[in-house]
């Protein structure tokens, strides 16, 4: 006996929308981004273009009256890059140098920092943990500005607590005299091109201060993710704690550690408040970064052509660094995968 089986019913399509329709929904889209397409155009594409146009001008505090700026063409930027304007001790080269040395070595040590400290406080029966993790996030609640005027005390020559401090700890085999941080002409380190002075590490010790409990709050996150029975199978196998730290640790920590290093990076490159109000980008322009030389160009000098002309340098590096670090972070993201 057969068994007769049904053909299959087919499913009819469903009509294709209307051209009518489609771009109906495209101008109802449309409309709902048109608000915020106008306000972009007046805070950012409107300030970019006209910052532009400044960049080619001799544009300065005469021409906001409503005078017409003269053009200049290629000449705000060649000044710049041939160290030709009103400031002194400026030099381009050297300012970026020392700018790409600083986010370098701040970010490394914040990380390197972060990460021991996170991996400190995860240890099983450590007690008051939370308590020590609610406290080192403090300096990050407090206002920047409040924290390089406070570290600016810290260093005074005079009254500071660091002297006083270091006073008190050699006192017992010498009298040591009162060290000025900020603004002492001497050159302690040279790295190739870089001469460091003192302010440099007094700008260093404040910003470690401020930018590791971050780093080890994202550690202690990634650190907390890791399974348990990792460790416990790496200690049946005989494996010592640096060895569970490189092969278990390390590879759950850099896909979380990685990013955050990054944008560090990029945030301390542009760290202004240190730098103008700390040690007020000296002794003779040894610790100005990029953002504070465009202030000054800006707010002291009134020279808003050069300024934007800068400005643009500034967007190009930084441009750069992220497209870079975007890179790094990707390839990050597909290894571990």
């Amino acid at each position: 006996m057969s068994v007769a089986t049904a053909a299959p019913e087919t499913i009819a399509p469903l009509p294709r929308p209307s051209w009518w329709r489609r771009s109906a929904n495209a101008r109802t889209a449309y409309l709902f981004l048109l608000p915020a397409l106008l306000v972009m155009a007046v805070i950012t594409f409107y300030p970019l273009m006209f910052q532009v146009y400044m960049s080619f001008t001799d544009y300065s505090l005469k021409n906001l009256a409503g005078t017409p700026a003269n053009p200049v063409g290629l000449d705000n930027y060649a000044s710049i890059l041939n160290g030709n304007i009103v400031l002194p001790n400026f030099d381009f080269f050297r300012i970026l140098t020392f700018n790409f040395f600083w986010a370098l070595t701040n970010v490394v040590i914040h990380v390197s920092l972060g990460v021991l400290i996170a991996v400190l406080l995860n240890q099983k029966g450590l007690k008051l943990a939370r308590f020590y993790r609610a406290i080192y996030i403090l300096p990050v609640a407090i206002p920047p500005i409040i924290v390089a005027a406070v570290w600016r005390d810290m260093f005074d020559p005079n009254n500071g607590a660091v002297n006083f401090l270091l006073g008190g700890l050699t006192s017992i085999f010498f009298k040591l005299p009162p060290i000025d941080w900020l603004n002492n002409p001497s050159d302690i380190l040279s790295v190739g091109p870089l001469v460091l002075p003192l302010a440099y590490f007094a700008l260093l010790t404040a910003n470690i201060w401020l930018g590791w409990p971050l780093n080890s709050v994202v550690a202690t996150g990634a650190l907390q993710s890791i399974p348990g029975d990792l460790y416990e199978a790496a200690e049946l196998d005989g494996a010592n704690s640096w060895q569970q730290f490189r092969h278990i640790t390390l590879p759950f920590l850099r896909p979380a550690m990685l990013p955050y290093a990054i944008y560090g990076f990029i945030i301390t490159f542009n760290l202004f408040y240190l730098s103008y109000f700390m040690s007020g980008g000296g002794p003779f322009g040894q610790t100005e970064l990029l953002v504070t030389i465009d202030y000054r160009l800006v707010q002291e000098q009134h020279l808003f052509g050069i300024a934007a002309a800068f400005a643009i340098f500034q967007f190009f590096i930084l441009l750069a660094l992220t497209i870079i670090t975007n890179r790094m972070a990707k390839a990050t993201a597909d290894q571990y995968a």
